[in-house]
């Protein structure tokens, strides 16, 4: 989670030409998958070959502010899954930020699609987003914040990040997410130090990784361009890292991994998307 101004359109358009031509050419078959990204910088490029892997997925992708816009007009119910790769809500400027909730229109269409059974798959910086609306978090299964606040009514303080970390993911559950996967296996990826509701979740991945409270940075001082780990004296945070849920009638999974090129090339972490897409699509494997 480096200083950035997530809004600079420049961080996530799509350079690669020749990946825009293997999109439109798709054939219109399949399953329907629409990624929202947006609010947050990520290699475009290397993001749409992990998504040219998913076989039988005929992928769409919207960027904020389009995507809340079009989600909100009920566009998304032509879709069989949705994937979360945004971080919305937020506006960064001078050393601060400044958060929103979503229309209530976007809202109501999310509920919808819940209702309806539309399964969604959270992917890493999204469990940060929409600071002002409680209800993303308990959609999701816990929250990174940029700022200390109130999660479930307690005050907590702000979340940790620690970039390029090699590390086991270990599989803790069988499950249809974590079919094919090996009991272990490696990532370089990005941890979080942040709120998870383990209470409320299936445990699907934990991270193998010993880092303690202080080796990870603050996020609240990276909004500061500041570079200081978090507070001394911080409690050990969860190293649940994958998980599932079920929300309404739709099925729903978070993954904490996803933070570049390096996991997106991973074979393991390709399965594991997969899976997710998969099972929140109720489909066979």
């Amino acid at each position: 989670m480096p200083t950035f101004d997530p809004f600079d359109a420049s961080t996530d358009r799509d350079p690669d030409a020749a990946l825009a031509a293997r999109r439109r050419a798709a054939p219109a078959t399949g399953r329907r998958l629409l990624v929202v990204t947006g609010g947050h910088p990520f290699d475009a490029a290397t993001f749409g070959t992990l998504l040219d892997s998913l076989e039988g997925w005929q992928w769409t992708r919207w960027n904020h502010p389009e995507a809340a816009a079009r989600i909100a007009a009920g566009e998304a119910q032509a879709f069989h899954a949705l994937l979360f790769y945004d971080m919305a809500g937020y506006r960064f400027a001078d050393g601060g930020m400044t958060v929103r909730a979503p229309a209530p229109e976007y809202v109501r269409a999310l509920e919808s699609l819940l209702d309806a059974g539309t399964g969604c798959v959270f992917l890493h910086h999204a469990l940060a987003g929409w600071a002002a609306w409680p209800g993303w978090a308990e959609l999701v299964g816990g929250r990174f914040l940029y700022a200390p606040d109130l999660v479930r009514g307690t005050p907590r303080p702000d979340s940790g990040y620690a970039p390029g970390v090699r590390y086991e993911a270990e599989v803790v559950a069988e499950h249809p997410v974590t079919g094919g996967l090996p009991p272990r296996f490696e990532l370089v990826d990005e941890l979080y130090l942040a709120e998870v509701f383990e209470a409320d979740v299936v445990p699907l991945l934990r991270a193998r990784h010993g880092l303690a409270p202080g080796e990870f940075r603050s996020a609240a001082a990276a909004i500061a361009g500041r570079d200081a780990t978090v507070g001394p004296g911080r409690a050990p945070g969860s190293d649940l890292i994958a998980w599932a849920r079920t929300v309404r009638a739709a099925r729903l999974a978070y993954l904490q991994c996803g933070d570049g090129p390096s996991t997106f090339a991973n074979a393991h972490f390709r399965r594991l998307l997969a899976n997710a897409l998969a099972w929140v699509a109720r489909e066979p494997r």
